[in-house]
């Protein structure tokens, strides 16, 4: 559904505000809301996990969609209506029947129905086409405008997503499966003719010999890794802070996600910064407040949510410092003002600080707004394989790059040790302002492990237009070559194997553009051939990234895997010779920090500036 110009989807309130906290001791606890048995000993289908995803199973969303019915009645005739899906779930859906149609509903028994969901309308790999059978669970009239309106709740056959992968993922993803080993083939095919050709150009077939094994070794890599096991019993204390400017949209959603926890609530703090915002935020945060304090009086929300506003706008850093020396928990959780948090994000976010070499974890990211237009689709292919396979295969040897900043978890006192160096980081004599994430991961990764949970989850609102989505490439890419090259101080002390795909990959984007120019430039014009090679190695590059994302996500978005590899050679790749040369600057260009309010006035521009989505880091 739209939210602005945003489309989300917009799961229905439930009647508990924070329906996921476990209650108080002494009170029915979560899943005693849901009518599970509870004894001492949690039985394994009452591990929280599958607690969640049970409760997610039956989550209602709003919608507003034709529907084609074929009821049956108790008298066995048929009833040929078109209605309207009002809410929908995995299991089940309510519709609204046409006022003239709604005489003798009682006698509805079963049916037959035809829709398609939109995208936006549930959780994605639900969007599609379906003719799916159900009983009717209740009838029942509401005053409308106009007048009375009628509607009729169904219970579905099999859940929507056990009929999805009957009727659409059957073959799909199997075959998805043997395409990835037939594209893993043919790279491996041509980066071995790579060999025999090596002589008559070193540079560019070393190169592609190195992007390639690169590129396999991290799916290959990213496929080893596994998430830290959950226990239950681990659930040390947690602040969260969120950073918040500019934010009025989204603000409240988010702090009703890091509320609304599957996790003891005596052992979750909040602790909300305001860096100055110009807009509406901070009245709409207050208003937030007051009405989780209503309504949480039970789970001591006034005990544990601290809302505090910066006198003057200092920036992300100094807010996030702000709220670590405020929280009193040894694990302190950035999450940023735009992202919102699953239910059991923070319980298994938290999991890998068994350890005590692990410094710092970062949860899984994905869109929010993925079916808002094509930039937000293919935006959601990359983070997904950015995550599940990039970054995973740097936790299988403990050593992420970037705790992004949607979701991640730090030890407190790591953080303060280097909230100084931080704060005043400087980079040839100009601020670092942004790269918060990649910065703080430097400080902690040379001295601590660091680490990722698939399993933690939060979505989060990604540019939706052309400029501001370059704007934030750009800041990503020069926050990427300056703590890069910082990484390079430590980097050789890790494992051997980390090092050299550290070094790769850091050479790999820098050399893409000479690649690419020689190839689409300097050999048509210069030899007369056309780079049918080189093409025939990006084409598989995004069929690498396309099928593995419909094996993992099951999702229609598979395809914008190739529309993202386009996007990314064409546009984004030349934003890297521009970042080699002004990586040292400071300003967002998204957000009004003193360096943009300076560069601005420079340049005589108006300011202030609102931040919108895609303010935060990566």
């Amino acid at each position: 559904m739209a939210t602005g110009q945003e489309i989300l989807a917009r799961p229905r309130e439930d009647r508990s505000l924070l329906p996921n906290v476990p209650e108080p001791p002494g009170n029915l606890i979560a899943v005693d809301r849901r009518g599970f048995p509870m004894g001492e000993e949690m039985p394994a289908e009452l591990h929280p996990n599958a607690v969640q995803e049970w409760k997610d199973s039956g989550q209602r969303y709003e919608a507003d969609f034709p529907v084609r019915a074929r009821f049956s009645t108790d008298d066995h005739q048929d009833r040929f209506m078109n209605a309207r899906c009002v809410e929908i779930s995995n299991t089940g859906m309510l519709m609204r029947i046409p006022r003239d149609q709604g005489r003798d509903l009682a006698k509805l028994t079963k049916g037959k129905f035809r829709f398609s969901v939109p995208g936006g309308v549930m959780p994605e790999g639900c969007e599609s086409r379906v003719n799916i059978g159900a009983e009717v669970a209740r009838t029942f009239r509401k005053r409308g405008e106009g007048g009375e309106d009628f509607y009729v709740a169904i219970r579905f056959e099999r859940p929507l997503k056990k009929h999805h992968d009957r009727h659409r993922w059957r073959f799909a993803v199997p075959a998805a499966g043997f395409l990835l080993m037939l594209v893993v083939s043919l790279v491996v095919l041509m980066r071995t003719e790579s060999f025999v050709y090596f002589r008559f150009h070193q540079f560019l077939y070393l190169y592609s010999i190195i992007a390639a094994t690169f590129l396999l070794s991290r799916y290959l890599f990213g496929s080893l890794y596994r998430n830290v096991p959950l226990n239950p019993r681990y659930e040390p204390g947690v602040s969260i802070i969120i950073p918040v400017f500019n934010e009025e949209q989204w603000i409240s959603r988010t702090i009703a996600s890091c509320l609304d926890q599957s996790y003891p609530a005596g052992k979750l703090e909040l602790i909300i910064v305001d860096d100055c915002s110009t807009d509406g935020t901070a009245a709409e945060i207050r208003k937030t407040l007051r009405e989780i304090h209503r309504y949480g009086e039970r789970f001591g929300t006034r005990n544990r949510v601290t809302f505090m506003s910066l006198k003057k706008n200092s920036g992300k850093r100094e807010a996030l410092i702000r709220g670590v020396r405020h929280a009193k928990h040894d694990l302190v959780v950035f999450v940023d003002s735009d992202s919102f948090l699953e239910p059991n994000a923070i319980r298994n976010l938290v999991q890998p600080f068994q350890d005590p070499d692990m410094g710092g974890v970062a949860g899984r990211t994905e869109v929010a707004n993925k079916f808002t237009n094509y930039l937000s689709k293919l935006q959601t292919v990359r983070y997904y394989i950015a995550f599940r396979i990039m970054k995973a295969a740097e936790a299988y040897f403990d050593a992420v790059t970037c705790l992004s900043g949607p979701l991640s978890c730090y030890r407190k006192d790591l953080v303060l040790q280097y909230a100084d160096a931080w704060l005043n980081q400087r980079f040839l004599g100009h601020p670092a302002t942004f790269g918060d994430d990649r910065s703080m991961t430097n400080y902690i990764l040379k001295t601590h492990r660091t680490g990722y949970q698939d399993s933690a989850v939060c979505s989060t609102i990604v540019p939706s237009t052309g400029k501001m989505f370059l704007r934030q490439q750009m800041r990503w890419k020069r926050s990427w070559l300056r703590e890069s090259l910082r990484a390079l101080t430590f980097m050789w002390k890790k494992e051997p194997l980390m090092f050299l795909f550290f070094l790769v990959g850091l050479i790999v984007p820098i050399a893409a553009p000479i690649v690419v120019l020689y190839n689409f430039v300097y050999i048509p014009i210069f030899h007369g051939f056309f780079p049918s090679t080189f093409i025939v190695g990006l084409a598989l590059m995004a069929m690498l990234m396309s099928f593995a994302y419909l094996f993992f996500r099951k999702s229609r978005l598979w395809a914008y895997g190739f529309v993202f590899v386009l996007y990314y050679t064409f546009i984004l790749l030349w934003q890297m010779p521009v970042a080699w040369v002004t990586f040292y600057k400071s300003t967002w260009g998204t957000r009004d920090t003193p360096q943009d309010v300076a560069a601005g006035k420079k340049r005589g521009k108006r300011w202030p500036r609102n931040g919108k989505a895609g303010d935060g880091d990566e």
